[in-house]
């Protein structure tokens, strides 16, 4: 059993400020640690299974292969499909490969643009992996995910039918390496159903783990043909994908080109013909077959007007899908071209210009941190937010852009065909000396200087901005309120930049914070109403707090049926200072008096009337008792306490809220103010009474 998901989040972010999930030291995909499991199976000289992604129709999944042929599939070891199996033969080629049954061209566009680039070929397909005499049916590859490169250990166990992979297949039926590669993405997503349907972009970003940039060509900008050379000679992956047609199957238009298609590019060149500069790129179809009819196609004419070197170096006469045409019908026949690298370098012409890149992780919450795009007035302060400050100078020339801001939705889901992508963007404002979480009347009387064009469903958004020198503010968002959703908003910058997430230190205009009233009559008078209850030894257990709370303190004031016996015993807990597991006067009238505080905050802050806390008003109900909360804590807190209907009961926001006043003094006593360490036996104590 897993340790829970609050303990997982602060192993993990202690992990990754350690180094653990970048490339050279990649998280272990599902805990699988590939060099103990295959010292493990070399030792005892057995072959690996995979448990996690077993070979069997549970990976192959459900859809994509009729009942009959899903009955007839066998799991083959690559030894029994080939006499003499090799997992790389005579280097690595976009030519050594060919689609079987899987729609997945997408998948096969981006491993077309990878072969390319050695440097991120390398960082993906771990080379030096052989069938002699270490194998033990046992590959492993990296992959970007989420903001993590991961391992991916798989067996090599392949979906055949009679003999033959039903999936991606080398050419040569002795190489395995993009049959395997396959396999190990198929087993990120879920299954190999679970590839059905994407963009070259979600697996490019997957092999570089880097900058990603979408084009659409429908609106190209001024200075493309200089970016895309930019990219190729930075090495960055590049796609391009056809329009859709209103079905889904794929379409062969009269001049080559397959509707609704991924392709991949492969080069661009510069050339004379008849004394004119022509823009050419070269395109290559992962089905490895159909090709481009048009100018500048394999038997065109126009081969003939440029020079003999320009003809040798680049026309290749061949049905293998690959083919050249200009920029100019690219951006006519083509709708989105997608840049892929392992960093921002290709964004700039000035080669020795550094770029910074910072890196959040967010989340939206239903109710307390999901405030929806700037429509929703009264709820769009709540999202997240990211104060940027901009340093030194820079200016403006010709239009050149100094920051890329992108926003990918991370999800969490074990099967991709699951994820269900939310349309979001984010708006940036400019703002000067002004501290704290931003209200709503800020954003009602500031309008954004930058933002997403259009809220989209897809799995990253991202704009190329100038911003000049200044204080900015970045509110990633979903288009509707109440989505939850995780996300990582990565900031490139190409001069000096700060960033910081900016949840703590409330200020709200209209919520008083609470007053605190000494009165020596009335706690005489609690004490002498106290003695009715207690015991011999002038002390009250959970069991009596319970029936006074209920019946007397808090009469007519719960809705819920009142605190449960759990909830008071929790209560007592951290009131106990001599841990009796009872109460004395002085520390019941103590709890009594916190107890009318947060009653009071509650009323006043539950502005709908309803007798419960929305939990927008949960936000304001700890700025009015002063408390200071992060969005983080604050989403936790929704989750603990919170009803299923996103309200709070008065009971509850009493438990909570006492708990964070103690546990909060708890950490000043016993820490330095910044960290606290403690031995097991203490953290134990602390933990199972408190």
């Amino acid at each position: 059993m897993p340790p829970p998901g609050v303990c997982l989040n602060i192993m993990e972010a202690r992990n990754k400020h350690d180094g653990y999930g970048s490339i050279t030291n990649p998280n272990r995909f599902f805990g699988q640690d590939y060099h103990q499991l295959k010292e493990y199976c070399v030792t005892r000289k057995v072959k690996f299974i995979d448990d996690v992604f077993p070979p069997d129709r549970s990976s192959i999944g459900q859809g994509i292969l009729s009942p009959s042929d899903l009955a007839r599939v066998v799991w083959l070891r690559p030894a029994k499909i080939a006499h003499n199996p090799s997992f790389v033969l005579h280097g690595i080629s976009r030519f050594d490969f060919g689609q079987g049954v899987l729609g997945n061209c997408w998948f096969l566009a981006s491993i077309g643009a990878l072969t390319f680039q050695n440097h991120v070929l390398r960082q993906v397909v771990p080379l030096g992996q052989t069938f002699d005499e270490s194998y033990c049916g046992m590959f492993h590859f990296r992959f970007w995910r989420f903001g993590r490169w991961v391992d991916v250990v798989i067996d090599d166990k392949l979906p055949t039918i009679k003999g033959r992979l039903i999936f991606v297949h080398s050419k040569n039926q002795n190489e395995f390496w993009a049959a395997l590669l396959e396999k190990a993405y198929a087993k990120v997503c879920g299954s190999y159903t679970d590839m059905c349907a994407g963009t070259p972009a979600e697996a490019m970003m997957d092999f570089t783990g880097g900058v990603h940039m979408c084009i659409q060509l429908s609106e190209p900008p001024p200075q493309l043909w200089e970016l895309m050379c930019r990219a190729a000679r930075s090495g960055s992956l590049m796609s391009c994908g056809t329009p859709q047609r209103e079905t889904s199957s794929l379409t062969l238009s009269p001049n080559g080109l397959v509707l609704g298609h991924a392709y991949t590019v492969t080069g661009v060149k510069q050339m004379m013909s008849r004394g004119t500069v022509v823009h050419l790129v070269r395109l290559w179809n992962p089905w490895g077959k159909g090709e481009w009819k048009g100018d500048w196609s394999d038997r065109s004419s126009l081969w003939q007007t440029v020079s003999s070197h320009d003809r040798e170096t680049c026309l290749s006469v061949a049905d293998d899908g690959e083919f050249w045409m200009t920029m100019e019908d690219l951006c006519k026949f083509y709708t989105v071209f997608d840049i892929c690298g392992t960093g921002p370098d290709f964004l700039d012409e000035n080669s020795s210009c550094r770029w910074e890149t910072l890196t959040y992780e967010g989340r939206w919450v239903a109710g307390t941190t999901a405030g929806g795009c700037t429509n929703n007035r009264d709820s769009f302060w709540t999202n997240p937010q990211y104060r940027v400050d901009i340093c030194g100078e820079y200016s403006e020339r010709d239009g050149e852009k100094n920051t890329l801001v992108s926003l990918m939705q991370n999800h969490d889901k074990r099967n991709r065909h699951l994820v269900q992508n939310l349309h979001i963007g984010f708006s940036i404002f400019e703002f000067k000396a002004q501290r704290g979480k931003f209200p709503a009347s800020f954003f009602s009387t500031h309008a954004p200087v930058a933002q997403t064009k259009t809220f989209m469903n897809a799995r990253e958004v991202m704009e190329l901005l100038f911003l000049k020198p200044g204080e900015y503010l970045i509110v990633p968002s979903s288009f509707n309120p109440n989505e939850t959703a995780s996300f990582i908003l990565t900031i490139h910058s190409r001069i000096e930049t700060h960033c910081y997430e900016n949840s703590g230190h409330h200020k709200h205009e209209r919520v008083e914070k609470a007053k605190k009233v000494m009165n020596a009559q009335e706690d005489e008078n609690k004490r002498v109403f106290f003695r009715q209850y207690s015991d011999k030894y002038e002390e009250v257990d959970a069991e009596q707090l319970q029936i006074i709370l209920n019946d007397d303190i808090l009469k007519g004031d719960l809705k819920s049926g009142g605190f449960s016996i759990d909830a008071c015993r929790s209560m007592v807990a951290l009131m106990d200072t001599s841990i009796t597991g009872k109460l004395n006067s002085k520390e019941f009238i103590y709890l009594w008096n916190k107890v009318v505080t947060y009653k009071d905050i509650f009323f006043r802050t539950d502005v709908s009337r309803t007798g419960t806390l929305s939990l927008s008003e949960l936000r304001n109900a700890f700025l009015a008792s002063g408390m200071n909360v992060s969005d983080d804590m604050l989403n936790l807190m929704a989750l603990r306490y919170g009803a299923s209907s996103g309200h709070m009961t008065l009971e509850s926001f009493i438990s909570l809220i006492i708990r964070v006043d103690c546990m909060s003094k708890i950490f000043k006593r016993l820490s330095d103010g910044k960290a606290m360490t403690l031995q097991e036996s203490e953290w134990m104590y602390v933990s199972m009474y408190t």
